[in-house]
């Protein structure tokens, strides 16, 4: 019996410390003159930037500088409203 508890122990603490991080996603794209621009026509690009529920992932998750996140909400917004890309998901 002590044994099964401190095998159960052991997998609790190893638990702990097992992280899930996400690789960061990176749309950007830059120019020749250097200048990075995000573009609402690129939807096969944009459909990583917005989770299953259709909600625009954080700057946390996709790894953009404030800057290119205010382009990334921008594109995607514009995208949705040309129909290029879903307000919601499909659900089913």
């Amino acid at each position: 019996m002590a044994r099964d508890n401190d095998r159960r122990e052991r997998k609790d603490k190893t638990d702990k410390f097992q992280t899930f991080n996400r690789p960061k996603l990176k749309i950007a794209r830059t120019s020749a003159a250097g200048k990075t621009y995000i573009d609402y026509k690129d939807t096969e690009s944009l459909k990583k930037m917005i989770s299953g529920n259709g909600k625009i992932l954080s700057r946390k998750r996709t790894g953009a500088t404030s800057m290119e996140q205010r382009m990334v909400a921008r594109a995607v917004k514009r995208a949705r409203y040309m129909a290029l890309l879903p307000y919601v998901s499909a659900g089913g």
